[in-house]
């Protein structure tokens, strides 16, 4: 029944869920600490609409909507509003619990230079899932 409700979510509430990310990463103590070794500045795009986060020692330090013309990222995770909206549900669905688990099925694609990625993993997809703590909350 949940998921019924997310999946009916429209593009504009998925956009505020997502926009909530900073207060939901910076606000979580484990989570800042989990990061405390990354500084990056990366891209994700919900459908058309391109976010840039620079992240400085795991706190996230700028968020901005854009699309901004020469804004430079060092890697990059794009995907549509279905497969966001389905990665935030509370209880995701198989192929859709996991940022690797979407991109082998062709639902997102991660592109750019991987390593501060692969080498601060558990910490971005926790950031990347974020809002699936708003799961039901309207």
């Amino acid at each position: 029944m949940a998921s019924a409700v997310v999946t009916e979510m429209p593009e504009a509430d998925l956009l505020r869920r997502f926009e909530q990310v900073p207060e939901l990463v910076n606000g979580d103590p484990w989570l800042l600490h989990r990061g405390r070794f990354l500084s990056v500045d990366l891209l994700v795009s919900l459908g058309s609409v391109p976010y840039y986060l620079s992240i400085a020692r795991g706190r996230i330090a700028g968020f901005e909507r854009g699309p901004l013309l020469m804004r430079p990222w060092r890697f990059a995770v794009r995907g549509g509003a279905e497969a966001w909206r389905r990665h935030w549900e509370r209880m995701p669905p198989p192929h859709h619990h996991d940022l690797f688990a979407l991109a082998k099925r062709g639902l997102v694609t991660i592109e750019g230079d991987i390593h501060p990625l692969m080498a601060n993993l558990f910490y971005l997809k926790e950031v990347l899932a974020a809002p699936r703590r708003l799961a039901g909350a309207r």
